[in-house]
């Protein structure tokens, strides 16, 4: 296996600062409380930064390892204690070294911190916890705002479903029709019919419905 890190660089903490910005905001909207979208702990699992790191970045304070190699043995630390077997033990030295295809040796150096990892390393033991790409060595401001971009498309779906359920109470027809059935649910009833003719009906049914629901715009 081949090396192949950088040095770690300046991370901007901007895109960060621009994440929390809309994950307030969007919290707010919907009235979550800002405890449960920036739970340290949550947000430390799924992005491997440590807590205490990850509510000092939240606060606005800088943080963080520098060193890529420190900051792979604590994500692989990390991995470790959460992301368990089926019957809730730590995979062991050579359970990891066997899933990533290196020796218990070349596992067992990596895990203490007595070998520098390559990218080979940390794709093949990424792979093995299934977790993304950059997880064990992305600087902690960006995997911190990787993690919160999850958290900002939940509350943006959040916020659709309450904006179309708020448009079907409205009395929106066809805003109500795909509430109640859904796209699928409309197409799998046409298709219990038993002829092209009936089936054409509803697709001239539906297109009088968009024109009366686009009539009172234009």
């Amino acid at each position: 296996m081949t090396g192949g890190f950088e040095g770690p660089g300046a991370m901007p903490t901007a895109a960060l600062s621009a994440v929390v910005a809309r994950v307030t905001a969007l919290a707010d909207r919907l009235g979550v409380p800002a405890a449960e979208v920036f739970d340290v702990g949550r947000l430390s699992a799924a992005s491997g930064v440590p807590e205490s790191v990850a509510g000092a970045l939240l606060s606005g304070r800088p943080a963080g390892e520098p060193d890529v190699q420190a900051r792979f043995v604590q994500r692989l630390d990390l991995l470790r204690r959460t992301r368990l077997k089926p019957n809730g033990r730590k995979y062991t030295q050579q359970e990891i070294a066997d899933g990533a295809g290196m020796s218990r040796q070349q596992a067992g150096a990596l895990i203490n911190g007595d070998r520098r990892p390559t990218m080979e390393h940390c794709d093949a033991i990424q792979r093995f916890f299934r977790v993304h790409a950059g997880f064990l060595t992305a600087e902690d401001p960006e995997a911190l705002a990787g993690a919160l971009q999850h958290t900002e498309q939940e509350l943006l779906q959040q916020l659709a479903d309450r904006e179309r359920k708020a448009a079907a109470a409205a009395g929106d027809p066809l805003e109500r029709l795909l509430q109640d059935h859904g796209v699928r649910g409309i197409a799998w009833r046409a298709a219990q019919l038993p002829t092209d003719q009936h089936r054409d009906k509803v697709a001239e049914w539906l297109d009088m419905l968009l024109e009366s629901v686009k009539r009172p715009e234009s």
